[in-house]
């Protein structure tokens, strides 16, 4: 009771998770059922484990998993470290002034709305988009870059980078804040260069927090956004862009075979919960940090 005011400012929190991802839980129910809205959940008819065999079974199965997997790599192997490098070099200017006008430039992405960056996405990238005639300067194909799926990957990783990079170091730049500056100064006059400093120095002051992020990162191996795909793929790249959130999105809603996406999706929830339980144990074997 002394400490009701506490309780009161995390009861949102608590209420939002409650209402938003608990309560929803109770629709898995949907994955061992041929749904149909009309019947509920109590009265749709009960098929077991036949969805995840129909999917495990289907054409689509390993293309998803396989598009999800390639896509989810190129994001934790380009972007995870970049925003990381971009946080130790925002770190390393001297200018305040300079350093908060780089900071701010490189957020904005990150407040427009995915609709807007999916727009400006579409018309570079038109047939004649300024990126399109820069690369057909270079290739002499002018084509829909969007429609060329070797092209599809690199434009969504690229543009993630731009859109996010700013506001995922955030983190590491409140870590950074964090470290010793005494352990600068005493590598300084034992002669390290700022190079020797960065990674001797900065770099360990904030590995807790990196681990902690790769593990999170890891645990969403799967979970690759429908929105931005569902705005930019179409039927001639689905090949190599088509991923498992955007599938589930074309059978459920477009297709509304309810039970069949969600039997898909609990699949890809299940696997994520395998890899963050996993890489948290392996980095608290061998690092002594984890997530729990």
């Amino acid at each position: 009771m002394k400490n009701w005011p506490l309780f009161i400012m995390v009861a949102p929190a608590i209420a939002f998770f409650v209402i938003f991802c608990y309560m929803p839980m109770g629709g898995l129910l949907m994955a061992f059922e041929n749904y149909k809205p009309k019947l509920g959940l109590l009265g749709s008819q009960f098929v077991g484990f036949k969805n995840f065999a129909d999917f495990f079974g289907s054409i689509y199965c390993w293309r998803v998993i396989r598009n999800t997997l390639i896509l989810s790599l190129l994001q934790l192997g380009i972007e995870f470290p970049f925003t990381i490098f971009f946080a130790l070099m925002l770190n390393e200017l001297g200018s305040q002034k300079y350093k908060r006008t780089v900071q701010t430039i490189s957020y904005m992405p990150n407040f427009i709305s995915m609709v807007v960056v999916a727009g400006i996405i579409v018309d570079f990238c038109a047939s004649d988009g300024a990126i399109t005639s820069l690369v057909g300067a270079i290739t002499g194909d002018y084509s829909n870059l969007l429609a060329n799926p070797s092209y599809w990957r690199p434009i969504y990783v690229i543009s993630d980078l731009w859109q996010g990079v700013g506001f995922g170091s955030v983190i590491y730049v409140a870590a950074l804040a964090g470290v010793d500056k005494s352990l600068y100064e005493a590598a300084e006059i034992d002669g390290a260069n700022r190079f020797q400093r960065i990674l001797h120095v900065t770099i360990p002051g904030i590995m807790n927090t990196i681990v902690i992020m790769l593990i999170l990162r890891i645990g969403q191996m799967l979970s690759v956004g429908y929105e931005k795909t569902i705005l930019l793929y179409n039927s001639q790249v689905y090949e190599t862009a088509d991923i498992i959130s955007s599938f589930v999105y074309r059978k459920g809603l477009q297709e509304f075979n309810y039970g069949y996406s969600t039997a898909v999706s609990l699949f890809n929830s299940v696997i994520n919960f395998t890899l963050l339980c996993v890489s948290n144990a392996i980095s608290k074997r061998y690092t002594e940090s984890g997530l729990f």
